[in-house]
């Protein structure tokens, strides 16, 4: 690979041994075939790879745990990063350190022996890196914002093989970009992200029948409209398998679930989701105070890989209207099998943050996400179908976390106009090439009179 840099991790080449699983993923449906695999086990890796993807214009991917997957890489390189899985904690700073293969689970377990807890998302198997990038909407968003916001340091090798220690102060533009333009700048090699001091909360699930759907939708978008921000809450529609590992009261049913997870006591908990019991019988009820490093089983999310599709739009709000309109085109009877998910924004999440982000849409009320366990023409129209019929509310944004297609008109709608605007320029001053263009991809505008000097300018180790 490099003259100057023995690989300490491996490179793999279809028909090799080991490329099949190195190339495999969390999402399935969209799978990488690249024509060479770089499985990362250290920087020097990282920064050779780029360099002689860069120097035989191959197009990076860059995966950890691959739940994240937009386009497949059909050629090129793919650069894996799951065996960089370091994890430093700073108690006194409250931050930890960590590296690009990190899992939330992991960090979770790493950090709570010292009282604190990071900003993690629903899903303890996903990538802590990728999805922090991508903005991080998580189960304590409400009351501390977006994981973006709380990341103070970067390391990312950009695409001329750079690697680049990147704050606030040092370089404030990349820094900017990478929080919420996630691998369109480079490769981050590991990050200082900050903790908050939390060990336990009262949070888990409320799962009603389909006959009460309607009535439960309508329940959350009244009980949300005054939550304090400790909330974090979101509602979700979805059609179990009748599988052996599904509970049995849900197997085989289609299941209203309402998620909570609130920095409070049982007692204070207890009170706030009253109004939400009395929308009518459960199926299951497993609302409790619980530890910190218990708050994966709030959602408990699927952890087999499998193949899936979908996207989102945010709401300015939920009426009668717009929850009738959802429930008709994505509830029980749709033709389509559809998981819907209705998650509650606002609180921290639509406060400016002390240092600015890329991460958009902060006066959303509410996002919907829309996804199917397929990818296919007749998941895809059902959900474009759901999306038409909210466009009254709709406020023309999306999540960069949930978007699992490339569509450029897609992922500029991640961002604010001005935003997206800012993001190609200085695309154009550290990827003018678009290297890293086998992800979400932000297109270079023309270079920034300029801006070339000050890129020229930021750290390198």
């Amino acid at each position: 690979m490099s003259r100057e840099h023995a690989l300490r991790g491996l490179v793999l080449r279809p028909g090799d041994d080991g490329y099949d699983e190195e190339r495999s993923g969390f999402q399935t449906a969209r799978r990488h075939r690249p024509a060479v695999i770089v499985g990362a086990a250290e920087v020097g890796d990282v920064r050779a790879a780029v360099a002689f993807a860069a120097a035989r214009d191959l197009p990076v991917a860059v995966q950890a745990t691959g739940h994240g997957r937009s386009v497949p890489a059909d050629g090129g390189m793919l650069i894996s990063t799951r065996r960089m899985t370091g994890v430093r904690v700073d108690a006194a700073t409250r931050t930890a350190w960590i590296e690009p293969g990190v899992r939330w689970e992991q960090v979770v377990r790493e950090v709570t022996p010292y009282g604190l807890a990071p900003l993690n998302g629903s899903a303890p198997h996903t990538g802590a890196v990728g999805y922090t990038l991508g903005g991080g909407l998580g189960l304590l968003a409400r009351r501390h914002g977006y994981a973006a916001d709380h990341v103070r340091e970067i390391d990312v090798v950009t695409a001329d093989a750079r690697l680049r220690h990147v704050t606030a102060d040092s370089d404030p533009d990349l820094f900017w970009a990478l929080r919420g333009g996630r691998d369109n700048f480079g490769v981050v090699t590991g990050m200082r992200i900050g903790l908050v001091p939390v060990t336990r909360i009262y949070g888990g699930g409320l799962f009603f029948p389909a006959g009460l759907a309607a009535g439960v939708l309508r329940a959350f978008a009244e009980w949300t409209r005054a939550l304090p921000e400790e909330m974090t809450a979101s509602v979700g529609m979805i059609p179990f398998p009748d599988l052996p590992v599904i509970p049995e009261p849900l197997r085989g049913r289609h299941v209203t679930h309402v998620r909570v997870a609130h920095l409070g006591d049982a007692a204070s908990g207890e009170r706030l989701v009253a109004p939400l019991r009395e929308a009518g019988p459960r199926l299951l009820d497993t609302l409790a105070e619980m530890p910190y490093a218990e708050s994966g089983s709030i959602y408990n999310d699927p952890s087999r890989p499998h193949a899936y599709s979908g996207s989102n739009i945010t709401l300015s709000g939920l009426d009668d209207a717009a929850v009738r309109t959802v429930f008709d085109l994505a509830g029980p009877d749709a033709p389509v099998r559809c998981v819907v998910d209705l998650r509650h924004l606002g609180g921290a999440l639509a406060r400016t943050p002390e240092v600015a982000s890329a991460v958009g849409h902060r006066d959303a009320a509410y996002l919907l996400r829309v996804l199917s366990a397929e990818d296919s023409p007749a998941a895809r129209a059902a959900h474009e179908r759901v999306f038409a019929a909210m466009r009254p509310w709709a406020t023309g944004g999306r999540s960069l976390n949930f978007l699992y297609d490339a569509d450029p008109d897609q992922v500029r709608d991640a961002y604010e106009p001005e935003d997206h605007r800012r993001l190609t320029e200085l695309k154009a001053v550290y990827d003018p090439a678009n290297l890293f263009r086998l992800n979400h991809n932000i297109p270079p505008a023309q270079p920034v009179s300029g801006a070339r000097n000050s890129a020229s300018a930021s750290c390198e180790a």
